[in-house]
């Protein structure tokens, strides 16, 4: 007589047309009062209750019984459509183009459940030949986002994800500076060009490339105030950038900063050839105010700015316009003033930077590692002489 099976264990049969043994549970009834059952299979009765066993945990540890052949695709997917709505455009875009080029590729065949760290470990690893290892993180978060949402929708009990770390990826594009004679070619040699005044501004002032195109002419007072005691020279106010929501990147980046007389010329320059401009365009101008727009009046994206740039650059002789970026000449603002004698801490209230250790750590090779202080003490104390035998 064949033994009856425990309550709760289930039932096991075999599936002539599928040619497969079948477990099933019951988990009790939905609202409407049909049953919810579950199925695992396999092709052996070991199988098939192995199946059963795991559909039985998932149960007591409160995981809902979802589709076993959802995907780490369909995950990511998932995320993508529904997880950034709240997100910029950019931010959106720069997800979408990490998991469909790096995430989808490589595991996105793979069953979520079935997803192990050991995979996870091996992707990344792969992925740091010919990535960086910034790219890798957003790589990473990229996949530990998607896997979090899936759980807190009950389609896989943990995130797999978390337990593996990021590995040393190829080395970036190291930041570089303009020498101050570089500097000084690229303020005049652009001269005429359509970007000329922003790389004076950007270049003098330090500001980032995301504060400038979100710069309006209502925070820019070229004439200061001449009234007060003492007198306020010219200044702008940076307190926007492009990000979502229009904020700065930080609390401590909303500054005012005095303007240069050479970063002055340029924005009233600009606030000339832009009427001029809006005058050839007509009804095709879009005015948002800004200071630094596109030849239509709307918004410069950074791709704009990037090849925009790069032709003005073409007109400096011994430098390689593809080797340079717009952020650089921020990069180059704070090596400037790092080899003219400016103390740390003011170039990081300059840039915008909560703290010194930001400033140091970002622009490390832009900043003189050489303390000199003591070494001028001694020499001033004891002379420069050989010592005595």
């Amino acid at each position: 007589m064949t033994e009856r099976r425990s309550k709760g264990d289930g039932g096991l049969h075999w599936d002539e047309r599928r040619q497969r043994w079948i477990a099933t549970v019951t988990l009790g009834y939905d609202g409407r009062g049909k049953r919810i059952v579950k199925k695992g299979s396999g092709r052996t009765k070991t199988e098939a209750k192995r199946k059963l066993r795991e559909v039985l945990r998932d149960n007591e540890d409160g995981v809902a019984l979802g589709d076993d052949t959802y995907t780490v695709k369909q995950a990511v997917e998932d995320w993508l459509a529904f997880g950034l709505n709240s997100r910029d455009e950019e931010t959106r875009a720069a997800n979408e183009s990490l998991s469909r080029n790096h995430v989808i590729p490589h595991l996105g065949a793979r069953r979520l459940r079935d997803l192990t760290a050991r995979e996870v470990d091996a992707w990344l690893l792969g992925l740091s030949e010919k990535l960086s290892t910034r790219t890798l993180r957003g790589v990473r978060a990229c996949l530990v986002r998607a896997v979090n949402r899936a759980m807190a929708r009950d389609k896989v009990k943990r995130n797999v994800v978390l337990l593996c770390s990021v590995p040393t990826g190829r080395p970036g594009r190291p930041s570089k500076s303009l020498t101050t004679e570089q500097a000084r070619d690229v303020l005049t040699k652009t001269a005429g060009d359509w970007m000329h005044n922003y790389i004076v501004v950007s270049l003098l002032t330090g500001a980032r490339t995301e504060e400038l195109r979100a710069l309006r002419w209502q925070h820019v007072h070229l004439d200061g105030i001449p009234s007060s005691s003492p007198p306020v020279p010219a200044y702008v106010e940076v307190w926007r950038s492009v990000r979502s929501g229009g904020d700065t990147k930080t609390r401590k980046s909303r500054r005012t900063l005095a303007l240069p007389t050479r970063a002055v010329d340029a924005l009233r320059r600009q606030r000339v050839e832009q009427a001029e401009l809006r005058l050839q365009v007509g009804e095709r101008w879009t005015d948002n105010g800004l200071v630094f727009p596109s030849k239509a009046g709307t918004p410069m994206d950074r791709n704009n700015a990037l090849r925009a740039f790069r032709t003005a650059l073409a007109k400096v002789p011994n430098i390689e316009p593809r080797d340079w970026s717009p952020r650089e000449l921020r990069h180059s603002f704070v090596s400037l003033l790092s080899d003219s004698g400016v103390s740390i801490e003011e170039i990081s209230r300059l840039v915008g930077h909560s703290g010194t250790s930001v400033t140091e750590l970002v622009y490390r090779h832009q900043i003189r590692p050489v303390l000199q202080t003591g070494a001028v003490a001694m020499d001033s104390l004891f002379g420069t002489g050989d010592a005595e035998g």
